[in-house]
């Protein structure tokens, strides 16, 4: 059975969508392949969504931002595009020419967060699980899309 391919867009590529890829390979790395690119690629991944990614046992450390022109010109196709940019930025999150299907989750920024350190942690966590609810609810669907959009 030839897997569904999605790719997750967002600003830099360094947090959220990155998030929402690790997410849809470790719950369904069998029927589905996720990728993840920014309209610009940032410097690395946020340290604080690597972090909260590793207490849920998904460790992100190896993988680094991309950009989405980059996939494009390499050929890349995909079944699903998901925009995971939040409301503020939406309209720069950038979109993939022919896909079938686009979707668009907006979650606040990790970068964006403010405070002491534990309490951006605390801002960061609730956006993974915000992204593992959307993710979980793409992998129970049976025609690879989030009902709710």
């Amino acid at each position: 059975m030839e897997r569904t391919r999605v790719l997750f867009l967002c600003g830099r590529n360094t947090a959220r969508s990155q998030m929402a890829e690790a997410f849809l390979n470790h719950l369904g790395g069998d029927r589905f392949e996720g990728e993840s690119a920014g309209l610009e690629a940032g410097e690395a991944l946020h340290p604080l969504a690597v972090r909260v990614m590793a207490e849920v046992g998904i460790d992100m450390a190896a993988q680094r931002p991309k950009r989405a022109f980059d996939l494009f010109q390499e050929g890349r196709l995909y079944d699903t595009v998901v925009a995971v940019c939040d409301a503020a930025v939406a309209d720069r999150c950038p979109v993939y020419p022919g896909v079938t299907r686009r979707l668009s989750w907006p979650f606040p920024d990790p970068a964006a967060t403010e405070g002491t350190e534990e309490e951006r942690l605390e801002q960061v966590r609730r956006i993974r699980d915000q992204i593992r609810s959307a993710v979980e609810k793409l992998v129970a669907s049976e025609s690879g899309a989030d009902p709710e959009n």
